[in-house]
């Protein structure tokens, strides 16, 4: 039985004190909403598993209380190294039920990168995938509760770790909106991972910032091809579920499975970069679709070609642009009726703009470096700051990151972009040394380190290069010590044994750096020998 509104501490009761024209914004109680007014409809698509929005509450109310009685306290992080799937899904709400913070863990890592998150965010409990166990095997995690998943139905050591707890929704500990839900960790300029900490009050408004952008309704049929890991899935859980939608897990990208379940169970929304949308285009089952599937586009703006043939399948693309530290998404480009009568080149330069702020977000500003905003003019380029709603509440245990990110009054992105007289942006380069792949962050200083540890390194520049598939590529520009050899060859073998492989160079070139005067490497030169002729210095598809 759900309970009704009032009954359950997401709602206060007659006899509580507090404002009755104020709740606290928690997106737990989207789920708590959906398993009362649609108890029995399909909430979850998993395999050949199926759960109904009723059952998905149940589950993870039970796993919320199976971590309270495990000796869960308010704020106690809890990792979740999982695929796509009804668990991961389940954490979402599980864990801010239970009073704790969930870090989602990219399973693409290296053993001792989610070593570092584990240690750094002091982690109490790990949900681990049985998949993911060689990632854990190495590691000396002392102080970490272990709960695997897997295994088979009914000898699930998850699935045990629910049957022995409670099913009823628990007493929320939540005061104050403004509480963390979730930290998610990116790979920032230092080279080391930070905590990007979301509120409460920030994943409610950006689930329903999606839901408008994506207008979702409870007809929606969301295919998870974005990793829920990679900013609590845009916040795309509770936004899916606010509308009471369904949730089609996909534990990996497969083009096959993806036009399987397009058909199957009737898709209407995905996300994905440049690259998914070209494995879905370019496969053999690609048909054109009877009604249309929207499509949030993120990472590199669509090409014209890639538009053309998304068109041509019946694929709606939403082009939108964030950062982990803004909760995923948050601006849309604003598309307009009459683009629909140009000329697909011109519209394809028209919807690459990232375009403006989420609904649920403020508008965002394009800066010069005194903090002025530049001109509307779509030639002078400045950085690209945010504000509000939809910004992070701060970096982890990072007090002085936060400080550097937050100086102004606003959060400094790092892109540089111009600023268009109908008031969008567009992205021209990016300020930061951050490579993005396939929709995934690469830190650039990270890899420089992990080459230069070699012993014939003498020192090294690593930059993104355009790449047909994935945007852009890791390339290192390599010196070596006097009388020291290394073949291209060694030095990305080396950087594999120390990093997650999407990370490590496909290209490897020797010589010397060019340098400023007072030896700084001059980057800029280097990403003009490779993006010459480009408008752009962000990966296209």
């Amino acid at each position: 039985m759900i309970e009704a509104p009032g009954q359950t501490a997401g709602v206060p009761g007659p006899g509580d004190a507090g404002k009755v024209f104020r709740t606290e914004l928690n997106p737990v109680d989207f789920l708590h909403r959906a398993a009362y007014l649609y108890p029995e409809k399909v909430a979850v698509v998993d395999g050949e598993r199926r759960y109904r929005y009723r059952e998905l509450a149940e589950r993870s109310w039970r796993l919320a209380n199976a971590l309270r009685s495990a000796g869960l306290r308010k704020g106690d992080r809890v990792a979740a190294l999982l695929f796509n799937s009804a668990p991961m899904l389940e954490a979402h709400f599980g864990v801010p039920a239970a009073g704790g913070i969930l870090v989602a863990i990219n399973h693409r890592l290296a053993s001792r990168e989610v070593a570092y998150i584990l240690e750094h965010s002091g982690a109490r409990f790990l949900l681990l995938d049985a998949e993911a166990e060689p990632l854990i095997a190495p590691l000396s995690i002392p102080g970490v509760t272990v709960i695997r998943c897997g295994g088979g139905h009914g000898q699930d050591p998850y699935e045990q770790f629910l049957a022995g707890a409670s099913s009823a929704m628990p007493v929320s500990w939540l005061a104050d909106e403004e509480e963390t839900i979730s930290i998610n960790y990116t790979s920032g300029t230092t080279g080391q991972p930070k905590g990007v900490q979301y509120t409460y009050r920030g994943a409610y408004l950006n689930a329903l910032g999606e839901v408008i952008v994506a207008a979702m309704s409870p007809e929606s049929v969301y295919l998870w091809t974005l990793p829920m890991f990679h900013c609590n899935g845009w916040c795309f859980p509770w936004a899916v579920t606010a509308v009471a939608g369904r949730h089609v897990a996909l534990r990996a990208v497969d083009p096959d499975a993806i036009w399987r379940l397009f058909d199957g169970e009737g898709v209407t929304h995905y996300c994905g970069s440049p690259t998914v949308q070209l494995m879905v285009i370019n496969h053999s089952r690609a048909h054109r679709l009877e009604r249309p599937v929207t499509a949030l586009v993120a990472a590199a703006p669509p090409s014209p070609t890639l538009l053309g043939r998304m068109a041509e399948l019946n694929l709606r693309v939403v082009h939108v642009y964030g950062l982990t530290e803004t909760y995923g998404p948050i601006t849309v480009c604003p598309t307009q009726a009459e683009w629909q009568q140009l000329p697909l080149e011109q519209r394809a330069r028209l919807l690459a703009r990232q375009g403006q702020g989420y609904p649920s977000a403020d508008l965002v500003r394009v800066v010069d470096g005194d903090m002025h905003d530049i001109p509307q003019d779509g030639e002078a380029m400045g950085e690209v700051i945010m504000r509000g709603n939809n910004v992070m509440s701060g970096y982890f245990a990072d007090e002085a990151a936060t400080d550097r990110a937050f100086r102004g009054g606003w959060f400094h992105s790092g892109d540089l972009a111009v600023w268009h007289p109908d008031g969008n942006i567009e992205l021209r380069d990016r300020g930061k040394d951050i490579i993005i792949s396939g929709g995934e962050n690469i830190s650039s200083i990270e890899v420089e380190q992990a080459i230069c540890a070699h012993p014939a390194v003498l020192e090294c520049a690593v930059i993104g290069i355009p790449n047909e598939r994935w945007g852009e590529r890791p390339k290192a520009f390599v010196t070596l010590n006097n009388r020291a050899t290394a073949t291209a060859e060694e030095i990305i073998d080396f950087c594999r044994q120390r990093l997650a492989h999407y990370k490590c160079p496909d290209i490897v070139e020797f010589g010397p750096l060019p340098k400023t005067s007072t030896g700084k490497v001059q980057k800029f030169v280097l990403r003009e020998r490779d993006w010459a002729g480009r408008d752009s210095r962000v990966g296209a598809t």
